[in-house]
């Protein structure tokens, strides 16, 4: 397996911190796991010939297949004695190929070759370099953000990272402050990290970047409210504001209202033609088990909202298992049903299953409309040598006026082994 230039980097930022794991605090505060994923996907095109489908050989796809095992190795030191702490993160993954091909790859889960084979075995080591100051944590190498203007891929085999340096501080009680730069990203079914990218819909004048900017900040003033601000900027690309206010009201014994509102507004930088605001709404009952949301999402602009291209999920809250529902001028609305098991005395078993629907945009120059199912079943086993492991089962079905219809399944097997 070839060694890329930026884990040569990284590893030499590891090596230079191993002085430190003399110091008690970095050892006895350290964590390592290791976690495996089983992860078969089948994706069934049902139309052929649309502009969108897929092709092999010339000819269009019935069907993308891959099965893969994933392994995710994750170590957290702690941090050295002092004012000033020092530690060190590392992440090591590995995909292995159990069953696919050039006919049937380009699902997502396995790498792919620029003959179009997949690779027997793919993987990917990242440092982590860490430095504490009172409640202020920098990290400076691999990162797997979970942040409404870049979160981070984690539905096939292998999560998606960025390298680059954040800053989190929670100096302040009740405020979280975040800055930070992202230089490039690996995707999720890739060794090796490269530039960044720009989707949005109807947009032109994108250019691959190696800089991605953002700061904000989240205040919770009561345990039932949250306020989040965030301004990102993928250089020469977009820059994106992005507001959210999350509130849950007790309505009476059991029963709990929870207002999600989300706000973006976008705009060109460079020589693209990026027009966009997206504002969203999901408002949920909850009530022991269940939990019914309904959410509308109205987009405005000449363009879709843009994000970073290759996996990177919007922080957005139609974007569901398969689609996104961020055409230019897209509106969409979801409805949306949770059940923990629990309260029937089935501890461990969960069932989500929701739909979305988006109309009011052009494909081609004529109206169009779409639609996407999705249902989840899950269970973790409680008890037993198998505490821990869990199984999943997605099902989606997407149909669109002019894009190809696909119908899709999914099988997910997890288990995290904490080595100490």
């Amino acid at each position: 397996m070839q060694i890329n230039r930026h884990i040569q980097r990284n590893a030499l930022v590891l090596l230079g911190l191993l002085p430190c794991v003399a110091q008690a605090g970095f050892v006895e505060d350290s964590q390592l796991s290791l976690e495996a994923r089983n992860f078969y996907m089948n994706r069934d095109y049902r139309d052929a010939d649309r502009v969108d489908t897929p092709r092999f050989q010339g000819q269009s796809k019935a069907k993308a297949e891959e099965w893969g095992q994933g392994f995710m190795l994750r170590y957290s030191s702690g941090f050295t004695e002092g004012t000033l702490g020092l530690g060190v993160d590392a992440l090591g993954l590995l995909g292995i190929k159990l069953d696919s091909g050039r006919g049937t790859s380009g699902a997502g889960a396995l790498q792919v070759q620029r003959d179009g084979d997949v690779s027997d075995e793919f993987g990917f080591f990242g440092p982590t370099a860490k430095a504490r100051l009172g409640k202020s944590v920098l990290t400076v190498g691999t990162h797997a953000p979970t942040l409404p203007i870049a979160f981070r891929n984690d539905t096939r085999l292998l999560p998606q990272t960025f390298e680059g340096a954040q800053i989190v501080s929670n100096d302040i009680d009740t405020l979280t402050l975040t800055a930070g730069q992202f230089r490039a990203t690996r995707l999720r079914n890739s060794s090796d990290y490269e530039d960044m990218n720009m989707f949005a819909d109807g947009a032109t004048g994108g250019v691959a970047s190696d800089r991605f900017n953002y700061a904000g900040a989240t205040y919770t003033p009561l345990p039932s409210l949250i306020a989040t601000y965030f301004h990102a900027e993928l250089k020469d690309n977009y820059s994106q504001h992005y507001g959210n206010l999350i509130h849950s009201l007790p309505l009476a014994e059991g029963l709990t209202l929870k207002s999600d509102i989300r706000y973006f507004d976008s705009d060109d930088e460079g020589r693209t033609t990026v027009d966009n605001r997206n504002l969203g709404a999901m408002f949920t009952l909850m009530y022991k088990g269940h939990a019914l949301g309904m959410a509308y999402q109205d987009q405005s602009g000449d363009t879709g909202m843009p994000f970073i291209a290759g996996g990177t999920d919007p922080w957005t809250l139609n974007t569901v298992t398969y689609h996104h529902f961020l055409r230019a001028r897209e509106d969409s609305w979801q409805v949306r049903y949770d059940y923990d098991f629990a309260a029937m005395g089935i501890p461990g078993l969960s069932l989500m299953t929701r739909y979305v629907s988006g109309d009011n945009f052009e494909i081609g120059g004529q109206d169009a409309r779409e639609w996407e199912r999705d249902t989840d079943i899950a269970y973790v086993v409680q008890s037993g040598p198998l505490r821990g492991l869990n199984l999943r089962w997605r099902n989606v079905s997407y149909r669109g006026s002019h894009t190809t219809d696909i119908d899709e399944n999914r099988f997910i097997v997890g288990y995290t082994l904490k080595i100490w």
